[in-house]
């Protein structure tokens, strides 16, 4: 039977050996997250990119033609000289593989990093828009430990410690502390602006707007053996803000002298896109106000870094600034400097000592999940969290929510901040060709073979003809 329908045998099982025969199983296709650069307009201007769709050949940074490309690169292998490569040659997007732990990244890098991505870098999955300003990282890789994670600790710490003090008559001081705890900083400030504006504008009374004596705003305070007190305005011999001043200067210098204690004055630019520290925010409404930080600079990089994870964050230096500050506070609201009491007099000490622990622990919690602002909303984790801690020490603990005004808004965020990958493995295009080529040829002749199946099927009985045997 096989012989006399060996024709058509061949025609049809040489198709299905094609099809049926498949090849290894390979990792040909790869799904993995990827995050993008901050996209938003703030007081009608646009900020980062513009764009999210992409799919395009990936190429790694050796390559010698990126154009229309997406550059594929390790953080590791990250430098300036190849962000311009990418730039000069137009690639279509640029695709960073970070590590499990930012924290092991080399310290050259993670400077490369600070100084370029904050600003300038299109970071991860996103398509490339040279017109377009990008100011600060991925709102998913935004973890904020020192900035500003160390500050929200130590205003706890500091709730905590002087809630004790507060909560008998004979400790209670001539001054009243309001502890507040403001969203969207990398926005311009924008919930001190609106928080501010509904206890000045939309207030008949306010305890703001007479009765404020100082503003302490606590900023980057995890590091470093620097304190810089930020003012735009210096403060005049004789009021609280001088006294404030001078208290911290005492302190430092006679209970932690390897602390080097500065004033930075820098007036407000209302012409800059954005303020430079928060206090600006207050002084722009005529309260006093100052700024604690560690860095000497607000156009400090770090400030503004995927690379400010939890490791960054010293936290034996987080509690000698808190006890710092706390004990510059506490000699401020109880005029201890007239009093006679000396400098090296240590107010918060034994049971009121500041606890290392809890400030370890608030980090640890900080910085274990994002909190952008487009993240965080009003039933998110952290603000009901942070509104239950106050309570254990504070008494009219009060939530505010600021959202943005629909006709014209002074901020919008924009979605798909995080989103899926996939990656295929491909031939290259002589391939395609080649195999066009080859089925090209198989099918001609299976239609020649179909048009002269006569002269083939007669040819086909002869080969396999049984030769008779000659006597």
């Amino acid at each position: 039977m096989f012989k006399s329908s060996f024709p058509l045998t061949f025609i049809v099982f040489i198709p299905a050996v094609l099809i049926l025969v498949s090849p290894l199983p390979t990792e040909a296709a790869h799904e993995f997250t990827v995050y993008r650069m901050q996209q938003y307009d703030l007081q009608g201007q646009p900020y980062g990119t513009r764009n999210a769709i992409l799919n395009t050949e990936a190429r790694t940074v050796e390559a010698e033609v990126l154009s229309r490309r997406c550059v594929i690169m390790r953080l590791v292998d990250f430098s300036y000289e190849r962000y311009q490569k990418a730039l000069r040659q137009s690639a279509g997007a640029v695709v960073i593989i970070l590590p499990k732990n930012m924290s092991t990244m080399p310290q050259d890098i993670v400077q490369v990093i600070r100084i370029i991505m904050p600003y300038e870098w299109v970071y991860n999955c996103t398509a490339n828009n040279p017109g377009s300003r990008i100011k600060r990282q991925g709102p998913w890789l935004s973890y904020g430990a020192d900035s500003n994670g160390s500050g929200v600790s130590m205003l706890l710490e500091l709730a905590r410690l002087f809630s004790r003090l507060y909560t008998y008559k004979r400790t209670h001081a001539g001054y009243n502390l309001l502890f507040f705890v403001s969203g969207g900083g990398k926005f311009n400030y924008q919930g001190t602006k609106r928080w501010l504006e509904d206890n000045l504008d939309h207030t008949d009374s306010s305890l703001l707007q007479d009765n404020v004596a100082f503003v302490l705003c606590l900023d980057t305070l995890g590091n470093g053996d620097s304190l810089h007190l930020h003012v735009s305005k210096p403060p005049k011999e004789g009021t609280t803000q001088y006294a404030l001043l001078k208290e911290l200067e005492t302190v430092a210098s006679s209970q932690y002298p390897e602390v080097k204690f500065s004033m930075v004055h820098k007036k407000i630019n209302l012409a800059d896109d954005t303020l430079a520290w928060e206090h600006e925010r207050f002084g722009i409404r005529r309260l006093p106000a100052f700024t604690l930080s560690h860095l000497n600079s607000h156009r400090e990089a770090q400030r503004s870094s995927i690379m400010d994870v939890r490791p960054y964050v010293d936290l034996r230096k987080l509690s000698r600034n808190t006890k710092l500050i706390a004990e510059s506070l506490a000699r401020v609201i109880y005029n201890l400097t007239e009093k006679g009491a000396p400098g090296d007099l240590q107010i918060f000490t034994e049971q009121m000592q500041v606890q290392e622990e809890q400030l370890s622990s608030v980090v640890d919690w900080l910085t274990a999940q994002p909190r952008a602002a487009q993240l965080v909303d009003k039933d998110s984790s952290v603000v009901s969290t942070l509104e239950y801690h106050l309570g254990h020490y504070l008494k009219d603990v009060r939530r505010h929510y600021v959202k943005a005004d629909k006709r014209d808004p002074e901020f919008v965020f924009y979605d798909q901040l995080k989103q899926t990958m996939n990656a295929y493995r491909v031939k290259p295009a002589i391939f395609d060709l080649l195999l066009a080529v080859c089925i090209a040829a198989y099918l001609g002749v299976i239609y020649l073979a179909i048009q002269h199946f006569g002269v083939l099927y007669s040819v086909v009985r002869r080969i396999t003809a049984p030769k008779t045997k000659q006597h």
